[in-house]
């Protein structure tokens, strides 16, 4: 009787885990944006922030960054995203293939009542590897991630 009691709880626990993981998967496809996409709504001119997340020794390693587009510190915007502008489209992206630091971010952002807010899949990485357009990135930035390239120019 204990041991069925056991594989039941067990049971309910992983079709509990299952559910939210394709939930949070199904949120998550809802928020991210292709790297055509993305390049197609650039093209037309549409009022979209392109925001650079990516970590300090990523930018140091790739020191490009898709033309336009703003860098911020990636923990700062995580621990404050009211620092993004809001009233516009934002596009976040970061360097891994698993988005990582972009979907902290976009989670933060869309906690704090974000809307119009996503994320490039495949991040810089996938938008290169199509040939689109970057430049080159010669701002001054800290490896320490708690600072923004603004705040950085300003000490």
């Amino acid at each position: 009787m204990a041991v069925d009691l056991t594989i039941i709880c067990v049971v309910v626990l992983v079709a509990r885990v299952l559910i939210n993981r394709i939930g949070d998967r199904r949120e998550l496809e809802r928020h991210t944006i292709t790297p055509e996409a993305l390049y197609v709504l650039l093209a037309s001119n549409r009022n979209v922030l392109v925001i650079d997340v990516r970590q300090p020794f990523d930018l140091l390693g790739n020191s490009v960054i898709i033309q336009g587009a703003v860098r911020f510190a990636p923990q700062q915007v995580i621990d404050d995203p009211s620092l993004l502008p809001g009233g516009r489209d934002l596009i976040v992206y970061c360097t891994c293939p698993s988005d990582k630091t972009s979907r902290a971010v976009l989670h933060q952002a869309l906690v704090m009542g974000f809307s119009r807010i996503k994320l490039l899949k495949g991040g810089l990485d996938s938008w290169r590897a199509r040939g689109y357009p970057v430049e080159p990135y010669a701002k001054p930035f800290h490896l320490d991630s708690s600072r923004s390239e603004h705040l950085a120019a300003a000490s």
